[in-house]
């Protein structure tokens, strides 16, 4: 294995989308591109299957040093009103656009940090949307919440408001690889709000731990696992460390390059997390998720109907993604959008009457049928290579695969390719392959943190 890491652990990227966010043709795409596209598959799916909204909480009181995330740092509370204010006035400008209400099946708050904002507001946020929308009868709606500022009011009210998934940001329990990521928070505290949200009977509570952090050895993550294992969540997101300082600037530069673990040793973290994740009861869903069998993302997974988006991997496909808020992005399918970054100069375009989309991708045909096929990849681990033959020849395409089957990472029989089990290490690897944009447009400088 440790000769394959070596050959693999290379920059790639994550595929939350296709094409990437880096190889977007801004050329091709205008903000009346996307509203059309959006508008028309709107019509064809609302009703049917209804829609999502991601809406972006920016807001954060301290900065970690291993986000990757769009946010603010601030403990000024006055900024959450007008925040919420222009998420409504967006929302507005959108179901005014499209004509009809939307029904929507799943909702997620993410960030920064959702529970920076004060109960009353997430209250006044959520009724606001439903104003103008129905609820799916199947709908899910989730966010994401910080140990130490998340509430047993916020929990209740969330609760009572429709949510039933909550994830919290664990990352590590150690106290030296807290301090390096600037994120202090004890076991006992994300032992109540975990007990908090079961007594409340929130049916999924997932964690988030992040391998390769500066100081982590297999000794810190395998007291990590122990202290996870504990307090049972259903879901555990096990994420490998993104390290792009060339992109996220200073706050990835809270440590030395030296204090990060590298290589061998960072998946050797991967390794020992999984195997014990295993043996207390998960499964590996994907990549870097893992499920209770018991828990829907297991059961989509199962019946392979388990999709992956801008919100990570979900249970429920929508083929309309709406974001809001400052740096979201959006998906009809054929289409993406992403809002401004800055928050004023998002507030300011939707006080304007303006939608804040400033930059996105139109799929081309042959972005669909890549799209299809990378997703099917990361999503249920092979894909039908019949599909991908008119946009890259066979013979191409076996020379791409060449390297994976000669290593054991896929097998492909009657053009059916399959990811094997020591191949699911290195499925962004195999991802790689199908992407046109990247192979067609080798990037000069860095864009994506490593593989591995």
């Amino acid at each position: 294995m440790s000769s394959l890491v070596s050959k693999y652990n290379i920059p790639g990227p994550r595929y939350t989308s296709y094409p990437t966010v880096p190889f977007w043709n801004q050329e091709a795409f205008s903000r009346e591109i996307w509203l059309q596209r959006l508008k028309e598959n709107f019509i064809r799916t609302n009703s049917s299957e209804g829609i999502s909204i991601y809406i972006h909480l920016p807001f954060c009181e301290s900065l970690c040093t291993f986000c990757g995330c769009h946010k603010r740092i601030t403990k000024r509370h006055e900024v959450e009103a007008p925040y919420i204010d222009a998420v409504l006035k967006e929302w507005e400008l959108y179901v005014n656009f499209l004509g009809d209400r939307p029904i929507v099946k799943e909702l997620h708050l993410g960030g920064g940090t959702p529970t920076f904002f004060a109960v009353k507001e997430l209250e006044r946020l959520i009724n606001g949307l439903f104003e103008r929308a129905e609820r799916h009868s199947t709908a899910a709606f989730s966010f994401e919440g910080h140990p130490n500022n998340t509430t047993f009011e916020h929990l209740k009210s969330l609760k009572e408001l429709g949510f039933d998934r909550v994830s919290f940001g664990v990352q590590d329990y150690d106290a030296t690889v807290q301090k390096a990521i600037h994120r202090i928070q004890p076991f006992k505290q994300v032992e109540k709000v975990t007990e908090w949200s079961r007594s409340l009977g929130y049916a999924s509570i997932s964690h988030d731990i992040i391998y390769g952090l500066p100081f982590q050895t297999s000794e810190t993550i395998v007291k990590s696992i122990e202290k996870t294992a504990l307090l049972n969540p259903d879901r555990i997101s096990f994420y490998s460390y993104a390290h792009v300082p060339w992109i996220k600037g200073n706050g990835q530069r809270g440590f030395n390059e030296e204090h990060l673990p590298k290589n061998e040793e960072k998946r050797n973290l991967y390794e020992i997390g999984r195997q014990m994740l295993e043996q207390n009861g998960y499964h590996e869903i994907g990549m870097d998720h893992f499920a209770k069998a018991s828990d829907s993302l297991y059961h989509a997974f199962q019946d392979a109907s388990l999709h992956r988006n801008f919100m990570g991997y979900t249970s429920s496909k929508t083929t309309v993604m709406i974001g809001l808020g400052a740096s979201s992005i959006s998906d009809c399918e054929t289409a993406f959008a992403q809002n401004e970054k800055h928050i004023e100069t998002y507030t300011d375009l939707v006080n304007k009457q303006q939608f804040p989309v400033v930059k996105g991708h139109a799929l081309t045909p042959e972005d669909l049928i890549l799209r299809k096929a990378i997703l099917e990849i990361i999503c249920q681990f092979q894909t039908d290579l019949n599909k991908i033959y008119p946009i890259i020849s066979k013979s191409e395409l076996n020379k791409r695969l060449q390297e994976f089957l000669d290593d054991g990472l896929v097998v492909v029989k009657n053009d059916l390719l399959k990811v094997t089990e020591i191949g699911k290490t290195f499925v962004r690897n195999i991802c790689m392959s199908f992407d046109e944009h990247l192979i067609q447009n080798t990037p000069d400088t860095p864009l994506f943190s490593m593989t591995i």
